[in-house]
């Protein structure tokens, strides 16, 4: 799976799940989710499961703040990583 469809898969569970019926041209790569408040404690969890099932890693605790899970593309450089 290339980078974009990395991207794509994860935005439209986000959409899907958590902001229904949301512009899919919104949520941009920079979006800040956890810390704007889009994502709360238990969406954070429920996307990190979706990430670990669909994409077969394994997230630490650490990998899952703000600083790795905030926006889609800090998203998808964190899977990247772990897929190495």
């Amino acid at each position: 799976m290339n980078t974009e469809e990395l991207k794509q898969a994860i935005k439209n569970y986000i959409i899907q799940e958590f902001l229904p019926g949301e512009n899919p041209d919104n949520v941009t790569d920079d979006l800040p989710l956890i810390s704007s408040g889009i994502l709360d404690s238990i969406a954070t969890l429920k996307l990190v499961l979706f990430i670990e099932e669909r994409f077969g890693i394994t997230l630490e605790a650490h990998e899952t703040d703000k600083e790795n899970m905030d926006t889609l593309a800090q998203m998808v450089a964190t899977i990247e990583a772990k897929q190495k």
